[in-house]
């Protein structure tokens, strides 16, 4: 059964790494090393940021396309089949530097109808190279809407790990929690051509709440 992410503030991956942080501190205590004592502080407050999971107001248009990732958008363009994909798409690359939240969210509400790891380098996530070659984990969704979505989890130069949290044949709400990528990387989104992109290069959008299509 996939787990419940609607609760706690931390995504539950990041509890092994703070718990490390609070290791440290103990240590530095125990044996009165300061810098041991400060480096588990700053270890367990960064941890804490990163892996922060907020709530989000999901926007109740039910034609809108929300964004699958916080970050920012460094591609939006129309490419051809993808993968899992079948027909040409628009799509709308972001990049999530490791400031952001990194929980990934569906962009529509739909069923999940496949999901596929692909194994790959670790290039620089904001390169196109990226889109291609790095490891990255595929979800496509059948919308309620009638349309395919592809969401593109892309491994970073950082990220070693893609989490995904829902499973083929799952029902997602718009926004609803799919996934995370452990430090700096990429999130592209395929939408069928017929999409109207509201968003451009250079903005800043955050998971479940920013519109950055519609359908109507």
């Amino acid at each position: 059964m996939t787990p419940d992410r609607s609760r706690g503030f931390i995504a539950a991956p990041g509890y092994r790494f703070i718990l490390a942080g609070v290791v440290l501190i103990f240590l530095g205590v125990i044996t009165g090393w300061q810098v041991l004592t400060v480096l588990g502080i700053v270890s367990a407050a960064f941890f804490g940021y990163f892996f922060r999971d907020p709530e989000r107001e999901i926007p109740a248009d039910p034609w809108a396309v929300v964004s699958p990732a916080d970050g920012k958008v460094v591609a939006v363009d129309e490419v051809p089949a993808f993968q899992h994909y079948p027909e040409s798409a628009k799509r709308v690359a972001i990049f999530m530097n490791v400031f952001d939240v990194h929980v990934n969210r569906a962009p529509v509400a739909g069923t999940v109808m496949a999901i596929a790891h692909q194994p790959g380098r670790f290039k620089a996530a904001f390169r196109e190279a990226a889109a291609l070659q790095n490891e990255q984990r595929l979800t496509l969704l059948d919308s309620n809407a009638g349309h395919l979505v592809l969401v593109v989890q892309i491994a970073g130069l950082l990220a070693r790990r893609i989490v995904g949290w829902v499973q083929r044949g799952q029902s997602l709400g718009r926004g609803e929690r799919l996934g995370m990528i452990c430090f700096g990387s990429r999130v592209d989104l395929y939408l069928p051509a017929e999409s109207r992109i509201l968003v451009k290069v250079g903005d800043r959008v955050k998971a479940g709440s920013s519109v950055v299509a519609s359908w109507s």
